[in-house]
């Protein structure tokens, strides 16, 4: 298992900078052609912000990167709760990327398993074996990470890439990578912020491999694992990083 980089940050502004100082190296460093997946929640505003400060239009990696998003909610994609509306009023419109560059995953369609198989077939016509340069990930106070919640089916799933899962709190259906699809990323990002995180934050890192915390799950089979936590979420870890 990777071993992951474990930054804490006391001051949030400085996590998301060095969070997208991370991303812009390895956009820069990819092919001719970058994959990565954003994350929803509250905290990718934070690194939106930090986006449009350190890699601004023209920044040339925006015109090779494809933008993929790791889950999302199944509603209108301009809907407040869709994980691509917060992304293309933030981040998406500011830079103005071009509209074929950014895959969502359609919320709205009347069967989420039909709409899960298209965004895989998507995924994987561009990136053979669904491999992305970068997947961004947050984690819930339940150690949720993308819309993999614990005791849920998808946490089950051993090939497919992307499925619909069945959350039953609130009662809904959601699109989520599944955790082959994690692991197949060059490089795996958390980014988690809160004080109400900690005790899922402890048990991910240091408590190893357990369903019910599904963020402790996830690790690359081949690649980069980190970690960059605000300091009040990481207030119960044994071991502080740096």
């Amino acid at each position: 298992m990777t071993e992951p980089a474990i930054r804490i940050f006391p001051v949030e502004d400085d996590l998301f900078a060095e969070a997208a100082d991370l991303f812009v190296r390895i956009v820069e460093r990819a092919g001719e052609c970058a994959g990565v997946a954003l994350s929803g929640g509250r905290t990718p505003a934070g690194l939106f912000a930090a986006l449009l400060d350190r890699a601004p239009a023209p920044w040339p990696g925006w015109g090779k990167i494809h933008i993929f998003f790791g889950d999302e909610r199944c509603v209108p994609p301009d809907h407040p709760d869709s994980n691509y509306a917060l992304a293309k009023r933030l981040l998406l419109d500011p830079i103005g990327i071009a509209p074929a560059r950014v895959h969502r995953m359609r919320g709205e369609a009347a069967d989420p398993e039909e709409a899960a198989r298209e965004y895989e077939r998507d995924l994987t016509a561009l990136f053979p074996g669904g491999r992305l340069d970068l997947i961004v990930l947050g984690m819930g106070a339940d150690g949720h990470t993308a819309s993999l919640f614990p005791g849920t089916a998808a946490l089950r799933e051993e090939r497919r890439l992307v499925v619909a899962n069945r959350i039953e709190r609130p009662a809904t259906w959601r699109i989520t990578f599944t955790l082959p699809a994690l692991r197949r990323a060059r490089n795996l990002l958390f980014l988690v912020t809160g004080e109400e995180k900690a005790d899922a934050v402890a048990r991910a890192i240091e408590g190893g491999p357990d369903e019910r915390v599904p963020a402790s799950l996830v690790a690359p089979e081949d690649g980069s694992l980190w970690w960059m936590i605000g300091g009040g979420s990481a207030s119960r870890l044994a071991r502080r990083g740096s």
